[in-house]
């Protein structure tokens, strides 16, 4: 049972979103800005990996848990906190990831060790999986119906942005700073979403259901052993470490499931999967943001070592297509309130399936023109699906569900970008020297199976949302 009938949460929705008031406008700041936040710190870790093993006095190897440890955090804490934000107050959720979330910033800036950097990326992973579980709830109740499409264009061009251009900010920040410094920034700026965002955030409406942490843990563990497979199956680790991985996987999601039969809202939201509309759209996300993971780790290396360019140039030459993403993504949020949001993510995916086919059949000495258009070309198409698809996933997901829908967008883009990640390590070592060319021709695979899966939605009418 709900604590906010249907009528106040309309009336929440359309005094919020039809003025768009200076509190509502500081409330939507707040969102973004954290989730920039969260966003720029999955891939910033990655340029300095090499001087914090330095300077950690650790291998290259060992140091990958850097990045593993946030992420595996991240994928195995969104569901539980989508969750935990229908019972408790979506604001509530997203003020105490913002609060861990700076926490964790400054422990990770002074960790005098590589298991203290680890733990403290940990809980740093956490605090941004409660922010990234309800920023598109709160978005939903900050804008009414027929605006919506806006908030989830501006929500969506954050982070893309913001994952595209976490190297570039990485390296800008090297040049004139340590590497304490990429944690350290966190801080002014989350004290600032927490200025806005405390003040201004909408109360949300709540479930009268107790908090399930047998539940919470099972999906824990589910998630976070499948993020583990990849990875060793990526790294061609012993068959035996994958298989049981796998197996604990299948397990702990069986009990999950069993455990939640029956319920009104369940943590991994099975009943959600029932809508086609919500099946598709989670199924798409993931094909799209493999297929950005997979280019997005690649493309470095295929500029420097396949098409040897200096790595400022690399930097450079990644720079049309979060340029892109930004200036197509609110445009493609303001469509999809007028268009099928399934015919312009199908549009969209088939423009990035067509930009990285490109790429993988540049012919050995490239202008930077050719270089640039074909990334422009991956930003118009990735950028014109993002929005789109977040408005397919909150209109799929009945209000009351809103919480449970924003924790599944959060972890369909992890396990994407997980996966094409995964997939780019396999790929070196398959094809070695030509690996980037590899990943690049799996991505645009990837873009291709996605654009059919969004297309399919297209046959179920058109998106309809309310509040």
């Amino acid at each position: 049972m709900n604590t906010v009938s249907d009528p106040q949460r309309q009336e929440v929705a359309e005094d919020v979103g039809e003025s768009m008031s200076s509190n509502n406008r500081k409330a939507m700041g707040a969102v973004l800005l954290a989730v920039a936040l969260a966003s720029l710190d999955t891939a910033i870790a990655n340029t300095a990996l090499p001087q914090i093993a330095a300077d950690l006095h650790t291998t290259p190897s060992a140091s990958v848990w850097i990045i593993n440890a946030y992420q595996l955090s991240m994928v195995a804490t969104l569901l539980p906190f989508a969750s935990l934000g229908e019972r408790v107050g979506h604001k509530r959720v997203f003020i105490g990831g913002v609060s861990i979330f700076l926490i964790a910033s400054l422990l990770c800036a002074l960790a005098p060790s590589l298991n203290a950097l680890t733990a403290a990326r940990v809980l740093q992973g956490v605090g941004a999986a409660a922010v990234m579980s309800v920023n598109v709830a709160l978005i939903r109740f900050l804008y009414p119906a027929h605006r919506l499409g806006r908030g989830v264009g501006l929500n969506a061009l954050v982070v893309g942005v913001s994952f595209a251009v976490g190297p570039t900010v990485a390296s800008l920040l090297l040049a004139i700073a340590s590497w304490p410094w990429l944690f350290a920034i966190n801080i002014p700026l989350g004290l600032l979403a927490l200025a806005f965002g405390l003040p201004n955030l909408p109360a949300t409406p709540k479930r009268d259901a107790l908090f399930d942490p047998l539940a919470a843990l099972l999906n824990a563990v589910a998630f976070a052993a499948l993020i583990f497979a990849l990875g060793h199956a990526a790294q061609r680790a012993s068959w035996q470490t994958v298989v049981i991985s796998l197996g604990v996987t299948l397990a702990a999601g069986v009990l999950l499931i069993r455990r939640e039969a029956g319920h009104r809202a369940p943590m991994l939201p099975i009943d959600l999967f029932r809508r086609p509309m919500f099946a598709l759209s989670t199924f798409t996300a993931i094909c799209a943001f493999a297929a950005q993971g997979l280019a997005f780790v690649s493309l470095p290396f295929f500029f420097e070592n396949v098409l040897s360019r200096s790595q400022v140039e690399a930097g450079f030459l990644m720079t049309p297509w979060p340029v892109m993403v930004a200036a197509i993504a609110p445009i493609a949020g303001r469509l999809s309130d007028r268009y099928s949001p399934g015919a312009l993510g199908g549009i969209g995916l088939g423009l990035l399936c067509i930009g990285m086919t490109l790429l993988a059949l540049m012919p050995p000495h490239p202008s930077v023109l050719d270089i640039s258009l074909r990334m422009a070309l991956c930003g118009l198409g990735f950028g014109f699906f993002q929005s789109p698809n977040l408005k397919a996933f909150m209109a799929s997901a009945p209000p009351e569900r809103s919480g449970g829908a924003s924790g599944v967008i959060g972890t369909a883009r992890l396990l994407g970008q997980a996966t094409g990640a995964a997939l780019v390590a396999l790929s070196f070592g398959i094809a070695g020297h030509h690996g980037p060319v590899l990943a690049l021709a799996w991505g645009a695979g990837f873009a291709a199976v996605g654009c059919v899966a969004s297309a399919l939605r297209v046959m179920g009418g058109k998106v309809s949302i309310k509040h």
